[in-house]
């Protein structure tokens, strides 16, 4: 339909002169119809070619996306959502774009007005207005050199030249190659802690305490951590010292430490000492509770065996019934056959036999902890309630201290087995 438009109009005025303004116009309305802007809109080159198009011919437009499809789709997709705290809690979304961005001006360097120089001879441009917004160390430093020149720039020495790139990087962006940050963790820390940037210092203290702390390296980095005010990496340091105490003890950080640090050697030898003290103390008070409760399950035994006796143990001489059940007190066994003994044994008086004596002071402490000695069925335990006004004061304490040890023995177990079921 174009081709046959075209060849409509009249172009034969084209080569020759110039027409004249008459002629322009008469040429326009021969060959150019109007456009009408009722409801049909009328398109034509030439009358004989006219066509129609209709409101309806066009296509109905999809209707724009609500508030819940942006946030459902586009904000999970595209965005970094997270939860920021402090005294103005909300969510941050920061899309990927807007960090490649200023990652890409750092890499650029467009309209950059300093200069920082490395040690090794290296060059790093950067941006005045970032440096100062994410360092109040590196806002000062600039301050100062405020109205001398348009440019500024200073050196930052005692690293290499990549990792003052990592650095300034992150002051950008935030971001970090993992390997970088595994070969400069330790200058990286050094540096957040001078320029004061917490948030570098915690993501160095992460990236060690995963993986690039090791016996070898952990006397350094404890060094460091004090250095640098790393509280937590200070912390994970003494923990690793004092697991692995020998294998740290060889290495070569020890013993370079031993000549330049003496009073860090000797902070850390006390820390062993005590270590291992609170260890032997603990163990200790583990054992002491074990007897405890053995004691406490002996006295239940004790009061089975003699109010009802028990059926799954027999005579000495006689095995065991299959058909009944194992017994459901665990210090029966032993203590039914410590009963048979004394029983039989010639030299039952106090301090004679061993296992006599052993018998004594569990009958002892039975009635110590027994509340109705006029029913109770176990030997001796109205007895020993009438010894107990004939003893010393100090014999006295000594048995209520261990009364109130096994009871509460008894309770920490009780406890414990409650909150396991809930």
């Amino acid at each position: 339909m174009a081709q046959a438009a075209v060849a409509e109009i009249d172009t034969s005025w084209i080569s020759s002169s110039p027409p004249s303004y008459d002629r322009s116009m008469q040429l326009l309305q021969e060959n150019c119809a109007p456009v009408s802007c009722s409801t049909k809109i009328e398109v034509s080159i030439n009358p004989s070619l006219s066509r129609s198009v209709s409101r309806k011919d066009f296509p109905i437009p999809p209707p724009l996306p609500d508030d819940s499809y942006y946030r459902r789709y586009h904000l999970q997709k595209v965005f970094s959502v997270t939860r920021s705290c402090g005294s103005h809690a909300g969510y941050s979304c920061v899309p990927k774009e807007t960090v490649n961005t200023w990652d890409n001006l750092f890499e650029g360097g467009y309209l950059a007005d300093v200069c920082i120089f490395t040690e090794d001879g290296g060059v790093i441009p950067a941006h005045s207005n970032v440096l100062s917004i994410a360092s109040p160390v590196l806002k000062n430093l600039l301050k100062q050199q405020k109205g001398k020149s348009r440019h500024h720039s200073f050196s930052i020495t005692g690293v290499p030249y990549d990792a003052a790139r990592v650095f300034i990087r992150f002051l950008y962006s935030s971001r970090y190659e993992q390997e970088d940050m595994q070969k400069f963790a330790l200058h990286l820390l050094v540096l957040s802690h001078v320029f004061l940037v917490p948030s570098l210092k915690l993501v160095c203290t992460q990236n060690l305490e995963h993986g690039l702390l090791t016996t070898d390296n952990v006397i350094d980095m404890i060094q460091l951590a004090r250095l640098c005010d790393a509280s937590r990496l200070n912390l994970l340091c003494m923990r690793l010292i004092l697991k692995n105490f020998k294998a740290v003890s060889k290495s070569e950080g020890w013993k370079v430490m031993r000549q330049s640090n003496p009073k860090l050697e000797q902070e850390l030898l006390e820390s062993v000492v005590e270590a291992d003290s609170q260890k032997q103390e603990r163990l200790h008070k583990i054992e002491e509770k074990r007897i405890y409760l053995q004691l406490y399950d002996a006295m239940e035994a004790l009061v089975h065996i003699c109010r009802d006796g028990c059926r799954t143990i027999g005579p000495h001489d006689k095995d065991l019934d299959d058909t009944m059940g194992p017994c459901n007190f665990p210090a029966c066994k032993g203590l039914e056959s410590l009963v048979r003994h004394f029983a039989g044994c010639k030299t039952r008086v106090p301090g004679g036999c061993v296992h006599c004596k052993r018998m004594w002071q569990l009958l002892e402490l039975h009635s110590r902890m027994c509340y109705e000695p006029d029913v109770c069925k176990v030997p001796l335990c109205r007895h020993f309630k009438e010894k107990v006004q004939q003893q010393s004061k100090k014999d006295e304490v000594k048995w209520k201290v261990l009364v109130s040890k096994v009871q509460a023995a008894k309770r920490a177990v009780n406890a414990f087995s409650s909150a396991a079921v809930v």
